[in-house]
């Protein structure tokens, strides 16, 4: 072996280690990318309130008698405040913040607007 051979076998050795540590990081960059687009692809999150039947709605209220229009129990899907004027889904702040004793619920949008209750603003999804 000569002397330029010798020298070009150490730069080789000189290069391989740093060449093959930026190959290993792109190749594990790209991979956590590539994990992420499964995930991108999947929709938002609905919510659709159950339909109970008449049966289940009878055995939420203490009485034997056909559900009123204002509830004061939870069996809605719709609750207000009977010292206020606006409706809320049970998850939104508005109605986390009514008390117990205070709460109104309703099956549904056009039994709240029937009893005087407009749709909270800042609820989504309330029309």
């Amino acid at each position: 072996m000569d002397k330029n051979e010798e020298k070009r076998e150490k730069a080789q050795e000189n290069y391989f280690i740093p060449i093959l540590i930026i190959l290993i990081a792109f190749s594990a960059f790209g991979l956590g990318r590539l994990s992420t687009l499964g995930s991108q692809t999947k929709g938002p999150i609905v919510f659709e309130p159950e339909i109970q039947s008449a049966n289940a709605q009878q055995a939420f209220t203490t009485e034997n008698s056909p559900v009123n229009t204002l509830q004061t129990n939870a069996s809605g899907s719709l609750v207000a405040s009977k010292n206020g004027t606006k409706y809320h889904f049970p998850w939104c702040s508005g109605a986390q913040r009514i008390k117990e004793e205070n709460e109104i619920w309703f099956n549904n949008e056009q039994e709240a607007r029937k009893a005087g209750y407009t749709p909270a603003a800042n609820c989504k999804g309330l029309k």
